[in-house]
């Protein structure tokens, strides 16, 4: 195991489980993946998604694209925090805006943008991402390759003016794997480069928003650590992304490695070269006491799609102190904190790293921890963001794994501490509870009906 994925997951493919599992990396991207770029809801109304996510998130708003800028096909909102880009689209409706579109001259700031499309995938998905983009050296190579290698095409490359094109590929579901590359671009680990004078920070057909009108104060996310999608069945879905990106398998999980004594579900995470691209894919366990968590979501979510995306922070304690000062009004609610006796363990396995201090804050604020053979992880997840019981956040901080670039540069190597594997029954008894509350006050409705 550990290869390219395609290599070891024949048609009767079985997981093998965490402790049986061998780590390598094969590097075997077919071409260059620089890291996550950005992340797009498609959303009914991109103004008061975006402002929710500012506000709950601490995010400033930074760039836009809408009627104001001369963007007569949608509205588009830009938040960033550190190299953490959340966009939020929505369509205009009725005639006006349909004949505005129909007579522009001036381009889509995103040509993939559908507005039938995104109304279908609002009504069919609620709240949830559209498209997770990751940075290349050429979107137009990207794509080329990836079709080649059987990715389902969606839409092809694009210039989008000034050195920048995108292109898109089916991922799972009705998500996207959108290809960005930009004028100039630096291979990981190294910072990310300056833009040019007079490119576009973001993409073009985006207005910078100055710091008068969206104040810079952030709760310190500083990128996306993986994006998690949750599919009906795990195997084919491994060997299509795997088959047309090269990722190889990162860490596996099995029921009994996760599972909880009610339900359960397995899991197998993807990752580039440089494993700044972590790709989780889960699917349900069918059999048990109670319907997996994961079939849960593919039920309400019409289909596969992107169940979390988890957040890295600088310093998860302080990110989450303020994100739970904003909960009661307006921002994101967090999952019930594990029992107390749950942090004995934590002083067992995390006690010569973390301070005493730190590990009653975890207690006080319900922060899980775990570790592996490389380092420490501190997560904690949200509540689902919207309406229905699908898609949520975890924010995140690993500890550890610090390495040392060709210039001399220190980074994190990805996926330090692992995925939270001590965590995974803790996280799944909180969502038995979330989803049992939810089915007693449904029965209390009916029966007063």
């Amino acid at each position: 195991m550990g290869k390219a994925a395609t290599e070891t997951a024949p048609e009767n493919f079985k997981l093998l489980g965490f402790e049986r599992f061998v780590r390598e990396n094969p590097r075997t991207d077919r071409f260059p993946v620089l890291g996550f770029h950005h992340i797009e809801f498609w959303v009914a109304d991109a103004t008061t998604a975006a402002g929710r996510f500012s506000f709950g998130l601490g995010m400033p708003l930074v760039a836009r694209s809408d009627l104001s800028t001369g963007n007569p096909f949608f509205a588009s909102y830009l938040l960033r925090s550190a190299s953490l880009r959340f966009l939020f689209s929505a369509p205009y409706g009725g005639p006006a805006a349909a004949a505005a579109a129909a007579n522009s001259t001036t381009p889509s700031p995103i040509p993939s943008f559908d507005a039938e499309f995104a109304r279908r995938f609002s009504a069919d998905h609620g709240l949830a991402v559209r498209a997770i983009a990751v940075e290349v050296a050429d979107a137009a190579e990207a794509f080329r390759i990836s079709v080649e290698h059987g990715a389902r095409p969606s839409f092809p490359p694009a210039d989008l003016g000034e050195g920048f094109a995108l292109a898109e590929v089916e991922l799972y579901g009705d998500v996207v794997l959108r290809y960005i590359s930009r004028p100039k671009t630096t291979p990981f680990p190294s910072e990310p480069p300056q833009p040019p004078k007079n490119v576009p920070a973001f993409l073009p057909g985006f207005e910078d928003i100055d710091d008068a009108e969206s104040p810079g104060l952030t709760f310190g996310l500083v990128r996306v650590d993986h994006a998690v999608g949750n599919v009906p069945e795990l195997a084919p879905v491994m060997r299509y992304i795997a088959g047309f990106t090269g990722f190889h398998e990162f860490a596996e999980f099995t029921a009994e490695d996760v599972g909880t004594a009610e339900s359960g579900l397995n899991s197998l995470v993807l990752a580039n070269n440089d494993e700044t691209v972590l790709t989780p894919l889960n699917e349900p366990v069918h059999g048990t006491k109670r319907r997996s968590q994961i079939q849960t979501y593919l039920d309400y979510n019409g289909g596969a799609g992107v169940q979390h995306l988890a957040l890295s922070c600088y310093d998860v304690l302080k990110t989450v102190r303020q994100m739970r000062a904003r909960s009661a009004i307006g921002g994101f609610l967090f999952m019930p904190p594990p029992p107390p006796n749950y942090y004995q363990g934590v002083r067992r396995r995390a006690g010569d790293v973390l301070t005493e201090e730190q590990i009653k804050e975890c207690q006080e604020l319900g922060i899980l921890v775990d570790r592996d053979d490389q380092g420490v992880l501190l997560q904690i997840f949200t509540k689902p963001l919207g309406d229905r019981p699908t898609i949520f956040l975890e924010m995140i901080q690993r500890i550890g794994c610090m390495m040392k670039d060709n210039e001399g540069k220190e980074y994190q190597k990805g996926g330090c501490g692992g995925f939270g594997k001590g965590n995974f029954s803790e996280l799944f008894k909180c969502i038995e509870e979330y989803e049992k509350s939810l089915e007693a006050k449904h029965t209390v409705a009916v029966r007063s009906a």
